[in-house]
């Protein structure tokens, strides 16, 4: 059997704006946003839980956790795209929060500038007793802020095998794309992003070559003429981009509230006739890089 390194990708969170329950949602799911990044086979797979986003999807990312579906690491590490409600809910249902001792690193560059402290208030207000029974003060992990990749990549090792980098595009109160490249393997995480007239060069270099593209595609191009100033992007923006950077598989995701399951599944056969390797996220799925 092989032991060459395997990234995989499994998104547990895949909805935007708002959670949907309902049986025409099924499919593709209506948790928001979360993503798990499992760096199989290498020295961070024990080491490090690494996770994008903490919507209502965390939640059972927690659970799969605790019930040993993956297994517990040393360090979590969450990174933020950004601050908005349907990208942080899920942060105080999030069970490993509450195992005793469990290293917690929640990372965003948006406060670099400034003390991580203006990091923690958010998530210290988002739990604080008005809003959440138990403070976070009063959880049993060591949760660390951080704003500075530097602060967590030294004792994870990330220096040494793994090449993080991250790219503040255009959405209100700003937002951050991740791109992770190691062991000939690249995955970039860009959501929440809203290209404007025309798109965003700097976006598509920072996907230049990569091996998976998940990329937010919340409306149609008709829709879209309508947000402006919302913050998202278009199917056949994001199609666009991974055409330009050379990207080899594209996943759309951060699906609106109102696209049911009929209308991403008609809409997804569309955008393959023009890129194959492009695929609609769903809840549950798993990629493998």
């Amino acid at each position: 059997m092989s032991t060459a390194p395997v990234w995989k990708v499994k998104f547990y969170g895949v909805r935007g704006s708002i959670p949907v329950c309902h049986p025409d949602y099924g499919e593709f799911g209506g948790n928001t946003t979360c993503f798990h990044l499992d760096l199989l086979r290498t020295p961070l797979d024990e080491k490090v839980t690494v996770i994008f986003d903490a919507g209502t999807g965390i939640r059972q990312l927690g659970k799969d956790i605790e019930n040993g579906v993956i297994p517990k690491a040393e360090y979590i590490l969450i990174q933020f795209s950004h601050f908005h409600w349907d990208h942080i809910q899920g942060f105080p249902f999030f069970a490993p929060a509450y195992f005793e001792g469990q290293n917690i690193v929640l990372f965003s560059p948006h406060y670099l500038d400034e003390s991580a402290t203006k990091l923690k208030e958010i998530f210290d207000l988002q739990m604080q007793s008005e809003y959440f029974p138990v403070q976070l003060n009063k959880v049993g992990a060591n949760v660390r802020f951080h704003t500075n990749a530097e602060q967590f990549k030294q004792p994870l090792n990330m220096d040494v095998s793994v090449d993080f980098r991250y790219h503040k595009h255009s959405h209100p109160g700003d937002a951050f794309s991740y791109r992770l490249d190691g062991y000939g393997k690249s995955v970039v995480f860009c959501t929440d992003l809203e290209h404007g007239e025309t798109i965003d060069e700097a976006v598509v270099e920072f996907c230049r070559d990569a091996d998976l593209l998940i990329h937010d595609a919340q409306y149609t191009d008709e829709e879209l003429k309508s947000h402006r100033g919302w913050g998202h992007s278009s199917f056949s923006q994001a199609i666009e981009v991974a055409e330009r950077a050379d990207v080899k598989q594209l996943y759309l995701t951060h699906h609106d509230p109102d696209h049911d399951d009929a209308f991403l599944r008609r809409i997804e056969k569309e955008c393959q006739r023009r890129f194959p390797n492009c695929h609609f996220a769903r809840e549950g799925a798993e990629v493998v890089v």
